[in-house]
């Protein structure tokens, strides 16, 4: 029986891909690894080498875990196709480490019959730590009716669909949380004083202090 595919109708902002554990990262794997790509940089396959350059061992190809990143996407966007995928490395997996890949949808959005999901990626080793992070953006059939109409030559199902992301929800879901609490917090004082219905001006409260991360660096290719 084939695999569900997955449609555009049925996604959702924010949600989250199942998260894929991978074996633990060993030196089979990276010789093996060298052999499929091509890649014999002695860096990733001999531990005397990696030493006699300063580091602990060998380590594992950047483009390996970006295989294991665009594996999560290929098992959950079924019958999708993948439009953009980049990614940015942050910290070297090690033999012994695993990885776990994990994934958002960030936005969706659709117009003139084509229908897109962007999805922001990340992958973590077996202490949380950050090793890469990537975004994607895959392209899917509306609905089931839309692909059987588009493959049997008819044009697809049109619906506007303007864009959401979680770059505007977050906002605004912290605005109403926050004036929920205000209004309860009123009410909460009021019962307790005995006060009237009426509301005063609530006090001015001091600015919040800010700080800001620094700049991240490029990773060197």
């Amino acid at each position: 029986m084939p695999a569900r595919k997955l449609y555009f109708e049925s996604i959702r902002v924010g949600d989250e891909l199942p998260a894929l554990a991978k074996a633990p990262v060993d030196r089979v794997q990276l010789s093996r690894y060298a052999g499929a790509s091509g890649d014999y940089n002695p860096v990733h396959v001999d531990e005397i080498y990696a030493k006699s350059v300063g580091m602990p061992s060998v380590y594992a190809p950047g483009m390996l875990v970006m295989g294991m990143l665009g594996q999560l996407i290929s098992d959950w966007a079924r019958g999708g196709q993948m439009r953009r995928y980049n990614v940015r490395f942050i910290k070297m997996v090690w033999p012994g480490d695993t990885v776990v890949c994990k994934g958002r949808v960030s936005d969706r959005h659709g117009t003139g019959g084509r229908y897109f999901v962007e999805i922001d990626l990340w992958a973590e080793n077996q202490r949380g730590e950050l090793v890469m992070k990537g975004t994607s953006q895959i392209q899917l059939f509306f609905s089931l009716e839309d692909e059987n109409r588009q493959r049997s030559g008819q044009a697809p199902i049109v619906v506007e669909v303007p864009r959401e992301s979680l770059s505007t929800a977050a906002p605004a879901a912290a605005a109403a949380s926050g004036e929920a609490a205000l209004e309860e917090g009123e009410e909460g004082d009021e019962r307790r004083t005995g006060a009237s219905s009426k509301k005063t001006a609530p006090r001015e409260k001091p600015a919040a202090k800010t700080a800001s991360l620094p700049t991240a660096k490029k990773a060197k290719k």
